[in-house]
């Protein structure tokens, strides 16, 4: 007898795939939480925590990806302005350069700020992710714990935006 497959009875893996039978990455697990088409790209998902999230999805080892399964619900209604989104990706600049600065005494010594992916270029953006994840993976002895909660940071950015204005109207009292 087979089960059927679920956000429920998944386990997270390395990669992209085709259908969550075939495993499943915390972007994939994403899509399925919010009820959107099976993908990597959730569309309620900030392009910027996504490529962080699945380049670390695939460079964490399997007991740390597992610990993922929350922040696949906790990214979902993550996606907002562009605004937002740069202010995010400023962040994950800063930190990335901190993350290199702490790993090499010469990176130290010239002190130099990465860029930060300009145009907002998918393929960029993308590098820029993996360049992060990196940069977790080889910190010392803390980086998954420092990831995680760098990933709660990000997310808590785009807390404070105002509700879309559908919220808003819901929230008021009728005049009736």
């Amino acid at each position: 007898m087979s089960h059927a497959i679920s956000h429920q009875t998944v386990r997270l893996s390395r990669g992209k795939h085709r259908t969550p039978e075939a495993g499943v990455c915390v972007m994939e697990l994403a899509s399925m939480l919010a009820g959107e088409p099976f993908s990597d790209r959730p569309r309620v998902v900030c392009p910027v925590i996504g490529a962080f999230l699945r380049s670390y999805n695939d460079l964490v080892d399997d007991d740390g990806r597992q610990d993922l399964y929350a922040c696949a619900a906790a990214v979902i209604g993550t996606r907002s302005s562009r605004h937002v989104e740069h202010l995010r990706l400023d962040r994950c600049a800063e930190m990335l350069d901190r993350l290199e600065c702490e790993r090499s005494r010469l990176r130290r010594m010239l002190r130099r700020t990465t860029p930060v992916p300009a145009p907002f270029a998918t393929v960029t953006l993308e590098r820029f992710g993996v360049r992060l994840a990196r940069a977790f993976q080889r910190s010392r002895g803390d980086g998954h714990a420092r990831a995680l909660r760098f990933l709660d940071e990000l997310i808590a950015i785009g807390a404070a935006q105002a509700p879309p204005a559908a919220s808003r109207r819901e929230a008021q009292p009728s005049a009736a």
